[in-house]
């Protein structure tokens, strides 16, 4: 079996799908496919960092394509173990993606809100112990956490505002 492609080497989809201005069925599920194929049905004990859909997700919120990146990131939080402190870093993600469609779609209070619960995850995240390879372990979640109550701490929040991953300094 030949190893899964960095994200690097994967394709972008062909356009960002945004609800409302677009017919859903114009969202690029093919792109998307080769992707969430290299997502195994389970992870065992942890979600690896270097993951290619895990690595692609992220880089598709920072590149302005959130619906797909909560769209790739569901899929691996749902191949993460139960229980599991990836488990809880990938919902924060896909809340901060969701948040950032929100904001797109110029819908301010809604994205309050889902900051307001992506960082609940972030802070209890935070309280769980460490010390493995996973996605969790080498993560700047306290960068990321510092970011969101930022952007909480606004009077309001326009289009410019959404969060990328690489603003916490992840690798």
């Amino acid at each position: 079996m030949t190893p899964p492609p960095a994200a690097g080497n994967l394709p972008l989809p062909r356009w960002a799908y945004v609800p409302g201005e677009s017919e859903k069925s114009s969202a690029d599920y093919e792109t998307l496919g080769q992707i969430t194929v290299l997502v195994p049905p389970r992870f065992g004990g942890y979600v690896p960092a270097r993951h290619p859909a895990l690595r692609y997700g992220l880089t598709l919120n920072d590149r302005g394509y959130f619906w797909e990146s909560q769209e790739i990131l569901e899929a691996v939080w749902a191949a993460a173990p139960q229980g599991g402190r990836e488990r809880i870093l990938l919902r924060a993600c896909i809340l901060i993606a969701t948040a950032n469609l929100r904001l797109r779609m110029q819908k301010p209070h809604v994205t309050v809100r889902l900051f307001g619960e992506a960082l609940g995850e972030l802070e209890a995240l935070g309280l769980r112990s460490t010390g493995g390879d996973g996605f969790a372990d080498g993560f700047p979640v306290a960068a990321l956490a510092a970011i969101v109550r930022a952007k909480l701490a606004q009077p309001q929040l326009g289009k410019a505002d959404g969060v990328a991953f690489a603003a916490a300094g992840r690798t």
